[in-house]
């Protein structure tokens, strides 16, 4: 045990990695030190001296090492007895840290430098700050006890300094029977890195929730001071380092590669009216030769150093780890010398469904060079594992869940039409309240874009309903992909992508189910976008060729489907939109503030994800470019879908009304009625906003008891102002902003936020391999039109519809590269925690 006596404030310190420190005492001193018996009774002597503000204790015998925090014995017991009360009051607590060298298993020069600085006796010192007082991967647990002193009032923050030559990961501080409070728990969580790297020391407060108006006047201090030190300096372009805490706004300027010439240079997103984006991350890097407004890339292997605040970095356990460490060997497979040929040459397609279905059961053959590029880049054992190998065999993929029961379901339109309510996209489908289906683009610039659909084509299919019966009684239901791709898709059609705008009409039966009604494949027209467009209706068959062009039409549907949901339901609206929310909230809302506590959990890696996406999924020559339609198009076209995301119509009741798919009900259980029942993600979806809202309301009425509360909170205010104005600043003028004067304002500002950042994510996140993780039914690249009638292509759909279907969808190659990718990306985490639980010290959740 380490008995100190301290007044406050108070710190105590040891050699490493945790110490002790008095105000003003010179004390002997002993260490329990088994290995170097030098004395009778097995203690090495020590001393410890006063230096300005700490004190240190050192090595008496300097020829003696000091094994009190080896990583030999991460766990000793300390004695220290410096003036002892009798039979005063002893306050016991433990200190839990990691050491770097357990985090990062190949740090050998970490590993070295930790037994050399044990040596030499480098420390690392607390210093406990009265909130009563005003008085100026392997854990190491530390037991401390101290001798009580009544004027040091309840410790409500400490600071410490690392002396150490390393970081480490401090988890906990908990003090034992505080008189007058009991048990005090300091929920750390956080890097600490040497002294040398901070201009302030860090400080860690106290597990309290405390409004700005109600803190402790001793720590208003620290409160203050460490959001400044969080904010950093805006003006500074610094290039940011790993240990700088700093949270900053920049453009999204990284994705292009301006000095590789002009095919790889992108538009700078955000701060325009042209490309609106929400804020990413600063990092602070220095400019391009090339574009002074661009940011300079990162060399591929140096991107998963990308800037991010240090706490912000994947946990140790974390499958993101893994994640990123499989990105970067995925895209490596389309860089390396002995695939140049395969991508400027023809595109190897499937030749048979059968073909697919061997990714799954023994994989697929593909050259040696290949292999050894992948095996060479590939760093960890568990991703090797991943990526298994059999000989010549690449890739063999876990069996998606479309496929497990029935390898041929999902070509039937009962499975195309549920995916739309209960698969990876099931944001986009509306119901129908107008025929035909009319288009929001201004007709000026696109010309006439009202839908070709005719009663014609559909009336057959509607149970005896006429049309206007049918809508009536909301019984048809459109997915439309149209106004959206049509602006772009003359552009991406002259990239290898070859695809449509569709619009697909769908039935609802009286068993609750969707059938397709007909499917609108349009162009751009041929003399230009003022003269509207071209387009072809297809409907559905059974047989002869004519089921197999029903077949295409589908896939391109699911073309387009796929590539809306990957950029915008998925990286647009849970990924970029809500990094704003994380930056904000460190810069403007402390530790204790309640927001902060009630959102921080559901920020957990999202400035990670997103930083490491921009190095290589989204940037120029990303995965993404190379596995969806809009290829080089793909963040422009999400800018310009960014331009319709409205704030408060991410609230899913909203969401379902505005999309005529719910009807407002006070009688339902949660305000509004479905008008779908076998609507998974919507009735599930219902059943998880309701519980996040009635928690977040329990949350915040508990805080804050009136509205006056919430509009004198200085802290929020700021938060909720900054938000707007420099995170989504390209937003910062639309009349849909809530003011955040109510408590109802902000309840539901905190439910839509957690909302998206935690159960929507999850909708559209984890069924991504289940779902596409079979190419057939969810491709996300097509490279030829439908064949017209009188062609090759034609023929080649009469006598082998497989092989057709399979030339016109995504290639081998990028198959392989997509399903890798989102097969890491579906996976749970390691670490993933679960609502309602409480992490304790020790990390387990109860």
């Amino acid at each position: 045990m380490l008995h100190c006596k301290y007044v406050s404030p108070l710190s105590f310190r040891t050699k490493a990695p945790c110490g002790a420190r008095m105000n003003s005492v010179v004390a002997a001193a002993t260490v329990n030190n088994p290995d170097h018996a030098t004395s009778p009774n097995g203690l090495l002597p020590m001393t410890m001296k006063l230096f300005p503000g700490f004190l240190r204790m050192t090595d008496v015998a300097r020829s003696q090492p000091l094994t009190v925090a080896s990583s030999a014995k991460p766990s000793q017991n300390i004695t220290v007895d410096p003036h002892p009360k009798d039979g005063g009051k002893k306050i016991k607590g433990r200190v839990v840290l990691m050491k770097k060298n357990v985090l990062e298993l190949n740090d050998l020069k970490a590993s070295f430098l930790d037994r050399v600085h044990e040596l030499w006796g480098e420390v690392v010192s607390l210093q406990l700050i009265s909130s009563v007082n005003g008085d100026p991967a392997e854990e190491c647990t530390f037991e401390v006890t101290f001798d009580w002193d009544e004027e040091i009032g309840v410790p409500g923050a400490f600071i410490i300094r690392n002396d150490h030559h390393s970081e480490f990961y401090l988890k906990t501080l908990t003090l034992e029977d505080v008189p007058g409070e009991g048990r005090i728990h300091f929920v750390c969580n956080s890097w600490v890195y040497p002294a040398k790297n901070y201009k302030k020391d860090r400080v860690f407060f106290a597990n309290k929730t405390y409004l700005l108006s109600d803190t402790p006047g001793p720590l208003k201090k620290f409160r203050e001071e460490e959001l400044v030190n969080l904010r950093g300096d805006d003006d500074d372009e610094t290039e940011l380092q790993e240990w700088d805490r700093v949270y900053g706004y920049a453009y999204y300027n990284d994705l292009g590669k301006p000095h590789k010439g002009p095919k790889y240079a992108r538009p700078i997103l955000g701060g325009s009216s042209k490309f609106p984006y929400p804020r990413r991350g600063r990092t602070g890097r220095r400019p391009t030769k090339e574009d002074p407004e661009s940011e300079t890339p990162m060399m591929l292997l140096l991107s998963l150093l990308i800037y991010v605040p240090r706490d912000e970095r994947f946990g140790h356990l974390k499958m993101s780890d893994l994640i990123a460490y499989a990105l970067k060997s995925i895209s490596q497979l389309l860089r390396p010398d002995e695939l140049a040929s395969i991508l400027v040459g023809p595109q190897k397609h499937f030749d048979s469904l059968e073909d697919v279905l061997k990714l799954y059961e023994g994989g697929i053959e593909l050259p040696e060079g290949i292999l050894k590029s992948v095996r060479d880049n590939i760093p960890a054992e568990t991703i090797k594992e991943l990526f298994r190998t059999d000989g010549e065999k690449f890739l063999k993929f876990p069996v998606p869940q479309v496929i497990k029961v029935d390898k041929s379901a999902w070509k039937t339109d009962e499975e195309f039409a549920r995916e739309m309510l209960a698969g990876i996209n099931p944001v986009v489908i509306r119901r129908l309240q107008e025929f035909p289906p009319a288009s929001e683009l201004d007709q000026n610039t696109y010309g006439d874009q009202t839908s070709q659909i005719t009663k014609e084509h559909i009336g057959h299919n509607l149970d005896g309903l006429s049309m206007d019966e049918a809508i009536k009684n909301n019984k048809l239901f459109i997915l439309d992909h149209h106004d959206a791709l049509m602006p772009y898709l003359r552009r991406i059609n002259k990239t290898s992508t070859k695809t449509y705008a569709s619009r697909t009409l769908l039935f609802l039966e009286n068993d609750g189910t969707l059938k397709p009604l007909a499917i609108e494949l349009s162009l751009p027209h041929p003399d230009g976008d003022q003269f509207g467009c071209i387009s072809k209706v297809y409907t559905p068959s059974s047989q002869g060729v004519e089921s197999s062009i029903w077949q295409l039409a589908k896939a391109y549907v699911n073309v387009n489907d796929s590539g809306y949901h990957q950029l915008i339901s998925h990286w647009l609206r849970t990924h970029a939109a809500m990094e704003p929310f994380v930056i904000a909230t460190n810069r403007q809302l402390s530790v204790l503030h309640p927001i902060h506590k009630l959102l921080h959990p559901h920020f957990r890696d999202t400035m990670n994800v997103n930083a490491v996406a921009r190095q290589v999924l989204i940037n120029a020559g990303g995965i993404l470019e190379a596995t969806v339609f809009p290829a080089k198009f793909s963040m422009e076209w999400s800018s310009i879908m960014y331009k319709n995301w409205v704030f408060p119509e991410q609230a899913l009741p909203v969401d379902l009304i505005k999309r005529g798919m719910a009807v407002e009900d006070p009688n339902s259980s949660h305000g509004v009625r479905l008008l779908i029942e076998d609507y998974p993600y919507a009735a599930d979806g219902l059943e998880i906003w309701s519980a996040i809202k009635t928690w977040v309301k329990d949350y915040c009425t508990f805080y804050y008891k009136t509205d006056e509360t919430v509009q004198k909170d200085s802290e929020l205010q700021s938060w909720w102002k900054e938000l707007r104005e420099e995170g989504h600043g390209d937003k910062k003028d639309e009349p849909w902003w809530p003011k955040m004067q109510t408590r109802e304002e902000l309840i539901e500002s905190c439910t839509i936020i957690i909302w998206i950042a935690s159960a929507h994510h999850a909708a559209i996140n984890f069924g991504q391999y289940p779902f596409g993780g079979y190419p057939p039914n969810r491709p996300s690249i097509s490279l030829r039109f439908m064949p017209e009638e009188g062609t090759p292509e034609y023929e080649e759909l009469k006598t082998n519809p497989e092989k057709a279907f399979l030339k016109t969808i995504t290639p081998q190659l990028q198959t392989l590269l997509g399903m890798a990718s989102i097969e890491i990306l579906s996976r749970h985490s390691a670490d993933s925690f679960i609502w309602g639980r409480e992490m304790r010290p020790n990390g387990q959740q109860t």
